[in-house]
């Protein structure tokens, strides 16, 4: 196995803003944006036997969970490889700015089985108590919309008003909608200690708003310590819009920066029933992300010259499914069933016959580097890949959040 990606987490070039713990770590999306925004890694933890070893193989180190160690910023980052229900966080109590983690998005998934709080993969509750054993100033958690179905909204709403009030602790045996019922009588208490509780953020946001070549809904949960005085703040605004992106197609922009013959409008691209240019960049299309790869050589080996760059037989349509358009962000990449996605993995390229993306071209969807390497078969990569944080989507909400904790000027 050839090792490229090590350099990731060097100290070097990084403006340090402060110190992070990565929670359910994955293939590391959220992790690199973290670590790219200026946090220094004190801890990630990963349970997955693939996640890990991509992440040992390109920016990680392993540690015991029984005898955590702060780490200088220039080593890898620190990871327990287990399950986070065995990790006791007290040793990094006030030691980390940031707790965050793209919370495992299976029991709430729209393309799961819905079973929610009733799932054993249920994570959030660990993401609590290492709120509470740690303190950090700031929390960034992710997951799917599927969180906001109205049949899962009174527990959303209620992992909301657990974050607020972290150390109104849920009792072994109760119920959650009791412990619930705790904390409405608990968050209109007045006179707790506000570093025991936290001002709690969320949105639902489309990565394509935000620079990344897909479009893939994905909440935000973002929250500060109350102490802080950070009870104002505000998710960053859109950069890019669809707007943009038809508008300079119709105008010959888009079409001249790729060097190739505009393609026809659809019926609904005429100029009069354009919306109105918003002054954004425009969204980033398949063709953007990928454009400059060459075609795959075969089913068996990489490219020589691009990692992970492998041709995938048997190509269809699939029922229900339309295949992904070079010039429209890329469909939501997925984990699929057992790592093999679906019609959202094929691509129609511009003479019309379809194939399937390859990994490399798929990590090149979820921002990635192109040196990040992937642990395990395709459909291990690809399963990785559809479980993570894009890369530069995760970056923007880390920036804000460094931003807003440099204006208290207190960082570990």
């Amino acid at each position: 196995m050839t090792v490229v990606g090590r350099k990731h987490a060097g100290g070097r070039g990084v403006l340090r803003v402060g110190t992070s713990i990565e929670l359910f770590t994955g293939t590391g999306g959220l992790a690199l944006a973290m670590h790219r925004a200026g946090f220094r890694h004190q801890l990630a933890v990963e349970v997955d036997r693939r996640a890990c070893a991509t992440l040992l193989a390109n920016v990680a180190s392993d540690v015991d969970a029984g005898t955590l160690l702060l780490q200088d910023s220039n080593d890898l980052w620190p990871l327990v490889e287990g399950d986070i229900r065995k990790v006791d966080f007290t040793p990094l109590e006030g030691k980390a700015d940031v707790v965050a983690g793209g919370v495992p998005c299976q029991p709430w998934s729209l393309g799961g089985v819905h079973r929610g709080f009733d799932d054993s993969r249920n994570m959030w509750p660990e993401l609590f108590r290492c709120v509470r054993e740690v303190r950090p100033r700031a929390v960034i958690a992710e997951n799917v919309k599927g969180l906001l179905r109205p049949s899962f909204r009174p527990y959303y709403d209620y992992i909301l008003r657990e974050l607020a009030a972290p150390f109104e602790q849920r009792i072994e045996g109760e119920e959650w909608f009791d412990h619930d019922k705790r904390l409405v009588k608990a968050l209109k208490t007045d006179g707790v200690d506000p570093t025991e509780r936290y001002d709690v953020h969320f949105r639902l946001v489309n990565a394509a708003d935000y620079g990344v070549p897909q479009q893939r809904w994905r909440v935000f949960v973002v929250a500060f310590r109350r102490d802080l005085g950070l009870g104002g703040w505000k998710f960053p605004k859109s950069t890019h819009s669809e707007s943009a992106l038809l508008h300079e197609q119709m105008s010959g922009e888009y079409w001249a920066d790729h060097d190739i013959a505009p393609r026809a409008p659809g019926a609904d691209l005429t100029r009069a029933g354009l919306p109105p240019d918003d002054g954004l960049a425009r969204w980033q299309t398949l063709r953007d992300a990928i454009g400059d790869l060459p075609e795959p050589i075969g089913y068996k080996v990489d490219h020589p010259s691009w990692l992970h760059h492998v041709g995938w037989p048997g190509a269809r349509i699939y029922a229900g499914h339309t295949p992904n358009e070079l010039d429209r962000p890329a469909k939501t990449v997925k984990a699929g069933v057992h790592g093999v996605p679906g019609g959202e993995s094929v691509l129609r390229k511009d003479d019309g016959a379809i194939r399937y993306l390859t990994v490399r071209e798929v990590a090149r969807i979820m921002t990635f580097p192109d040196n990040w390497w992937l642990a395990g078969p395709r459909g291990e990569q690809m399963r990785q890949l559809g479980n993570a944080v894009p890369v530069e989507l995760g970056l923007v909400m880390a920036n804000a959040v460094a931003k807003a904790l440099r204006s208290t000027k207190i960082v570990n």
